[in-house]
């Protein structure tokens, strides 16, 4: 399980989308999520799968984006078998699933190649409120490191004999009590110690704190935002003529 945790944490990389402006790579991850949503055809999964690994090749992450999407086929499983089970066709049932896959895939894009830093920066380019960004850039760098704990915690209740996979339903509930205390100790240590991190650094005296950086759009960031612009209003005039 290792890998698949390690897949949600953000390594910086020397590519050229990484290298982007943080809302140009919000926007192409944007564009190829609409793209996966309104797709209805094997051709539109298809066309949507392919420019998401065209662009996680360029970003030299299609190793940790193919984890992902691995981690998420358990619950596109579970989303075939229930809409075939209502009545849905096997193909339907396919692309509906597939669909799933290609979301998580456009989301994964830019949260692999933005640092959390960057993140911030667009957050309060939109004007969000302080608390909020906070919050949802802080969630962004611990959930990561919190499905790591659990599994090092896991690996060690198991070398002292705990058996997770054995027993009923209600047994392996009862056995998460040694994995879920060690866990939300760990928890509460770390945001204790980001609680005295933030008072050191006197988080709140500014209603309106100023950005040591500035996001600037350089050329290279506008000549890839128009030709994403572009490439998406073709997609999406195909999609919608090839659907009516």
């Amino acid at each position: 399980m290792y890998w698949v945790a390690n897949a949600f944490i953000f390594r910086r990389g020397d590519s050229p989308i990484h290298i982007l402006d943080p809302r140009i790579k919000l926007l192409i991850s944007i564009e190829l999520f609409a793209l996966s949503l309104i797709s209805s055809t094997l051709i539109h999964i298809g066309i949507s799968l392919a420019a998401i690994f065209t662009i996680a090749a360029l970003a030299k992450i299609l190793k940790r984006v193919y984890r992902t999407l691995m981690f998420s086929a358990g619950f596109s499983v579970l989303i075939f078998v229930i809409n075939f089970l209502v009545g849905y066709s096997i193909i339907t049932s396919f692309v509906l699933a597939v669909r799933f896959v290609a979301i998580v895939g456009s989301t994964s894009l830019f949260f692999l190649t933005t640092s959390p830093d960057e993140l911030e920066y667009v957050l309060r380019w939109f004007k969000v409120p302080q608390d909020v960004v906070f919050a949802f850039v802080t969630a962004v760098r611990f959930v990561p490191v919190l499905m790591l704990d659990a599994i090092q915690i896991m690996d060690a209740q198991k070398s002292r004999g705990l058996e997770l996979e054995k027993g009923n339903f209600i047994n392996r509930i009862r056995k998460l009590a040694p994995i879920l205390i060690p866990l939300v100790v760990t928890a509460v240590i770390r945001s204790s110690e980001l609680a005295e991190a933030m008072e050191a650094r006197a988080y709140g005296a500014v209603k309106k704190p100023t950005s040591l950086y500035t996001l600037t759009l350089k050329k290279r960031d506008k000549l890839v935002g128009i030709a994403s612009i572009m490439l998406f209003t073709t997609l999406l005039l195909y999609f919608l003529n090839l659907t009516g």
